[in-house]
């Protein structure tokens, strides 16, 4: 494997940029997110990636301790990539790059892929407290792990138990929220958001 490329730099940020600052190496973090996903499903969920440079960001990111590769049990018997303690650590750092770019959004371009789970670190940003969500959109289905300390922050589908709090909303007031331009509690108070369920998360939202 050739060596890594580095700015050579004795600073943080340059040091952070040598791991990360490749094209396609946060995204991929973005989808790891979601706990252990197979190559096909990474490559499916990244659109416009070549596999080549999917391939080369994996083994960088194993390479500098940000994911690893485990084969799956039988039935499975597929391998899988998932982030180590370390990618983990670039939730925020995710978090606060999709915070400063919303204002880039703007309309989606006719070129635009979408995914569903792809609104899921935007509505994350959005809830205070901790528990399961499960988030209904006309794109599909996916759920949040408010408050995660560990493991996936969120998943495809709906959620695997029952979740603390149902919320059923359709893509533009999704995508208002993503771009910064209205609240989850604002569009909860204007019954553009349905919030369902016991649990203390779907309480404060409907107090809002």
């Amino acid at each position: 494997m050739p060596p890594r490329r580095s700015y050579d730099q004795y600073c943080s940020a340059a040091r952070a940029l040598d791991l990360v600052g490749d094209r396609w190496t946060l995204l991929i973090v973005r989808e790891l997110l979601a706990g252990p996903r197979r190559y096909t499903d990474l490559h499916a969920d990244l659109p416009g990636v070549s596999t080549d440079v999917l391939a080369s960001r994996l083994r960088d990111m194993e390479r500098d301790g940000l994911a690893t590769r485990r084969r799956l049990p039988p039935p499975g018997a597929a391998s899988v990539y998932e982030l180590t303690d370390r990618g983990r650590e670039l939730l925020p750092v995710l978090q606060a790059l999709g915070e400063w770019g919303q204002a880039e959004l703007g309309e989606r371009r006719p070129t635009d892929a979408v995914r569903a789970h792809w609104f899921a670190l935007p509505l994350l940003r959005q809830l205070d407290g901790e528990g399961l969500v499960e988030v209904r959109l006309e794109e599909g289905h996916f759920h949040l792990y408010a408050g995660a300390e560990g493991g996936p922050v969120y998943g495809d589908g709906p959620a695997p138990g029952e979740p603390d709090a149902l919320l059923v909303l359709d893509t533009s007031t999704c995508t208002a929220i993503g771009r910064g331009e209205l609240s989850l509690a604002q569009a909860v108070r204007e019954g553009r958001v349905e919030v369902s369920g016991d649990g203390t998360l779907a309480k404060a939202l409907r107090d809002t």
